[in-house]
């Protein structure tokens, strides 16, 4: 996912740092490790919803619906939530008022997603 805008074929760092939330169940939680090292490596501030621990009993909503209040709420600006599919992730981040998630695997649908078709 690119978060970072270009400039003249440069990075340029956001003004503020973003805060951005992430959640997984079982289905995620490797995907969810490896992304909260990138995140926080790449500047922004991360908050974790878990699962913290890989749990096969486990189930998406109850790491992907706080996170997702979190966006609706402000306390983050953009929220990746993360299952086996991607579908039931976004399915119940959809079910909170003020948020619209969607199935992304590349980074232009993440730009339409943020910048275009949030309207």
């Amino acid at each position: 996912m690119a978060f970072f805008r270009e400039e003249n074929g440069a990075r340029v760092q956001p003004k503020e740092v973003m805060c951005v939330g992430i959640a997984a169940d079982h289905g995620g939680y490797e995907l969810r490790q490896f992304l909260f090292i990138k995140l926080c490596d790449a500047g922004y501030e991360v908050s974790d919803f878990g699962d913290h621990r890989a749990k096969m009993d486990d189930d998406y909503p109850n790491y992907v619906i706080p996170m997702a209040q979190a966006v609706a709420a402000g306390k983050v600006e953009r929220g990746v939530a993360i299952c086996g599919s991607g579908v039931g992730a976004c399915v119940a981040a959809n079910k909170v008022p003020g948020v619209r998630a969607c199935l992304i695997h590349e980074s232009f649908s993440a730009h339409q997603g943020v910048e275009d078709d949030n309207w």
